[in-house]
């Protein structure tokens, strides 16, 4: 009986293996920032830098998340934090955002309005790889895209009361608050159109204590059916298409995407 021998695979080839980017890994990931920091004075400043670590510390800890396995990057106000692989999404969407909440309040309470703590953050679920200075891939790029966007931030502004408002993206929403693996209702959450920069894409947001339906944000609902009460498409959990322009005397087709669009035509997804 003959037996096939297997080449001894070198250093160089088994490099080639995984590409010239390195191995391909999705993270959960989570951004928060702080309102208001830029204009704080300096004592304002100091506290939210020792405030914001510590409620999050304990949000983690409530959702049973063990944050020190975190890679975080902080930044005053800020806090960019890559899970590891295999983290809890549900625990990290649900338990982990209302326990924040509370967290925020009772640091709140009997506090006069200018010296209340309100963070905006955002979930995603997407490519993210380690490089010399920390995470590249369009999962940071998207995640931090969406705390910065103007919807995330009328949100907040419109709801004078809340301590936190709430982002997800399509994989995150659509998988796991939409398919009922969460205790959140999908029509809790509105679905916005998000413009940054080079990122075009769509996020669903949950403001605490407010109909977030009711909140004036502008122009920026998805025009497939955000407001009707579902957060999706026609009721269904799913992504709208993002539908580029059709080829004249041609057919078209239109996909549902999962993921980030760059200058109109480079999609990083899943479609279906």
């Amino acid at each position: 009986m003959r037996h096939a021998v297997l080449p001894d695979v070198t250093d160089e080839e088994d490099e080639m293996s995984v590409g010239a980017m390195g191995v391909f890994d999705r993270r959960l990931l989570l951004a928060v920032d702080a309102r208001g920091y830029g204009s704080a004075d300096t004592a304002r400043q100091r506290e939210i830098q020792t405030v914001l670590p510590r409620l999050l510390s304990e949000a983690a800890e409530a959702a049973g998340l063990d944050r020190a396995s975190w890679v975080r990057q902080a930044a005053g106000d800020s806090e960019f934090a890559v899970l590891p692989a295999g983290s809890d999404e549900q625990a990290l969407v649900e338990p982990f955002m209302r326990r924040l909440d509370a967290g925020l309040r009772a640091h709140n309470r009997d506090r006069v309005p200018g010296a209340r703590l309100a963070l905006r953050a955002a979930v995603h679920f997407g490519p993210a790889s380690e490089a010399p200075n920390g995470f590249v891939g369009p999962g940071p790029v998207e995640v931090s895209r969406i705390l910065e966007s103007d919807p995330l931030h009328r949100a907040l502004a419109e709801a004078p009361d809340a301590a936190l408002a709430v982002a997800l993206t399509a994989p995150v929403f659509t998988e796991l608050v939409a398919q009922g693996y969460t205790n959140f209702r999908p029509e809790e959450f509105r679905e916005v159109v998000v413009e940054k920069k080079e990122y075009r894409g769509r996020a669903w947001l949950w403001v605490p204590g407010y109909d977030v339906h009711a909140l004036g944000l502008g122009d920026v609902d998805s025009g497939s059916g955000a407001d009707s009460g579902s957060g999706s498409a026609a009721g269904s959990g799913e992504p709208a298409a993002l539908a580029g322009p059709a080829a004249s005397g041609g057919d078209s087709a239109t996909n549902n995407l999962y993921g980030t669009v760059i200058n109109g035509n480079v999609v990083f997804g899943i479609s279906k």
